[in-house]
């Protein structure tokens, strides 16, 4: 005979003296708190799952299912029942005993399973009589967790839940609600999303359109407990495990607040310190400004020897707390220190990076300080000798370096760059090896790719020389050619060939990446243009207006615009005048002749076009 399933047959109501929990019912023990705490649900909820029974030849009802209930209920006065609306109770009848039977034996499986809406609201209101949350989960058969989170919903409008209860909104979709920024835009975003397909960032989205989350750099910086510390509010996605921030002024307020304190502490000693809202410090700001670093500090043997241990245990991840803290001031001292001559004509820059880290750019030079800079020694060298030609200060409106031009200059910088670490192949190698093991992207150091890194000037090469391995590095034909071959036959010329091929090319790959890593380089290889690069007519003074090489013949020789051979130089035609800058710069005669002084023959020697650096 086919048994009827519970949630098919018919519901009928009888009053509580016609009930009795049937033999057939499986259960032999009940605990006496699981009752008192079930009626105290159904006294604030109501009966929220019928029962099911057998209807005897006495015609009382023997319970089959949910004897408990029946338990709780008769704990419950008649005039609790009455306000709650059972003064009689909902019983699903067996058509027969042996589908009564099969209902007792699967009764704790075959419960009606409760509508979301109608559970959050049943949790919500024994929450509201003061029923705990694990006795919530004890009358119900959940854990705790899906009790907070059922909480969670039961403060939403109510129009939220009564869109679940109607099937206009996931129950996915209703826990996004939990977040919304306030009451209004909540039921806002209901009415444009009823019985829509909205995904849950977009729902999201919409109810905290100015929510901040806990990984935005600010936050990072300035810390959850300081925001909270100052009457910022937080929004918790419970069903998410995520944090947002509602009160961005308060976070802006305290982010520079911060900021500010941390500069003040940082620039202590400093000439200057300017902070930036921004995550970085653009390189149109430090191009602009001469950088300095620190002197480098010198290890004594035993500590030179220390250090190697202490490395050697932290490449192998067994170096300890107070080995990794020795290694560290060892590292410092190599790393050196900014003098206090240095602090008192330069400043720093600090930020704080994306990742929400506090950032220091150390150090530079501001234009209206070099001089003071140059006369201290701070600033030394090409840096020092740079011509006002150079300076971002005396910058023309309109440069009279054409872009040809400018990409031939930039092309002679890369190759001085490539001609200076081609000295240390085992830089090289480390360069390598870094940048194959971080996802640099663009900030990459070494061209590794199949486009050139150009470093020869399309037209005018004379006055130009690098090293002969950056400029007979042919690529064999590999075409149709037995690769294992060829690759046992490279490695029988042995370490010491291996080595210098891969120094060479990867010299010629080399562009230098983000500003901070080039500098860091430049700093270790101190390429110098002019070493492979010099100024001749047809590489670089016939390629300029004449007014220019007027400006240039003066500024290198001191002379007034007024003095003879100033003015002498000014009537020459075009041609003539390259041709005299060029054997200024290339015949030590020709400047003896012209009785070249030690300063001005220091500052033709490091002379470059503005911007080539």
């Amino acid at each position: 005979m086919k048994q009827s399933a519970i949630d098919k047959a018919p519901i009928q109501y009888f009053p509580m003296d016609r009930l009795y929990i049937s033999p057939m019912n499986p259960r032999e023990s009940v605990n006496d708190e699981g009752i008192t705490l079930l009626a105290e649900s159904i006294k604030v909820a109501g009966l929220i799952q019928n029962l099911a029974g057998h209807l005897d030849e006495d015609g009382k009802v023997g319970i089959v299912a949910g004897g408990r209930r029946l338990l709780a209920m008769t704990e419950i006065p008649p005039e609790d029942m009455a306000a709650i609306g059972l003064t009689e109770i909902p019983v699903r009848i067996a058509p027969d005993e042996a589908t009564a039977r099969a209902w007792a034996s699967i009764e704790n499986t075959a419960r009606e399973a409760l509508h979301p809406a109608d559970e959050i609201r049943a949790y919500g209101r024994m929450a509201e009589s003061g029923t705990t949350v694990p006795a919530i989960a004890r009358v119900f058969g959940q854990t705790e967790k899906h009790v907070y989170r059922r909480l969670a919903l039961a403060a939403l409008p109510v129009p939220v839940l009564d869109a679940l209860k109607a099937g206009e909104l996931t129950l996915g979709a209703a826990e996004c609600f939990t977040v919304a920024q306030s009451e209004a835009l909540a039921l806002e975003v209901l009415d444009r999303v009823r019985g829509e397909d909205y995904s849950v960032a977009r729902l999201k989205q919409a109810l905290q359109p100015e929510a901040i989350g806990k990984s935005d750099r600010r936050v990072v910086y300035v810390g959850l407990d300081a925001y909270e510390g100052a009457g910022g509010h937080l929004t918790r996605d419970l069903f998410a495990d995520q944090v947002f921030l509602t009160d961005a002024d308060l976070l802006d307020s305290l982010y520079a607040e911060k900021l500010a304190m941390d500069a003040d502490m940082l620039g202590q000693g400093w000439k200057w310190v300017e902070t930036s809202d921004d995550q970085y410090i653009p390189y149109e700001v430090t191009s602009k400004l001469d950088r300095i670093y620190r002197i480098e500090g010198e290890l004594t043997e035993e500590q030179a020897t220390r250090y190697d241990e202490l490395a050697e245990l932290a490449e192998g991840d067994v170096l300890d707390e107070a080995g990794q803290a020795e290694l560290d001031a060892l590292e410092a001292i190599c790393d050196g220190e900014f003098t206090d001559t240095q602090r008192d004509h330069a400043g720093l820059f600090i930020f704080v990076a994306r990742d929400g880290q506090l950032t220091v750019q150390a150090a530079f030079v501001r234009p209206e300080d070099r001089d003071a800079a140059i006369a201290a020694e701070v600033l030394t060298g090409h840096a020092a000798m740079r011509g006002q030609t150079g300076s971002a200060a005396d910058a023309e409106p309109k440069s009279p370096i054409s872009n040809a031009l400018r990409e031939d200059l930039n092309r002679v910088a890369k190759g001085a760059r490539q001609h200076a670490v081609l000295r240390d192949p085992d830089l090289l190698i480390a360069l390598l090896a870094y940048q194959l093991s971080h996802d640099l992207q663009w900030r990459s150091p070494l061209g590794l790719s199949t486009e050139d890194v150009p470093n020869w000037p399309t037209t005018a090469a004379e006055g130009y020389a690098l090293d002969d391995r950056l400029t007979t590095n042919a690529l064999p034909d590999m075409h149709g050619k037995d690769l294992a071959k060829s690759f046992r036959a490279f490695r029988k010329k042995g370490e010491d060939h291996i080595r210098g091929e891969l120094a060479r090319y990867l010299a010629a790959h080399y562009r230098g990446g983000s500003d901070e890593l080039r500098a860091l380089i430049d700093k270790d290889t101190k390429p110098a243009i002019r070493e492979v690069w010099t100024p001749t007519a047809a590489n670089f003074f016939s390629r300029v207006g004449g007014p220019y090489l007027n400006d240039l013949w003066r500024d290198l020789l001191d002379l007034k615009e007024e003095h003879p051979t100033a003015t002498t130089f000014a009537k020459l035609k075009k041609g003539e005048k390259a041709e005299m800058l060029e054997a200024l710069f290339s015949d030590p005669v020709i400047r003896t002749a012209r009785g070249v002084t030690e300063a001005q023959e220091a500052r033709i020697a490091a002379w470059l076009p503005e911007g080539m650096e």
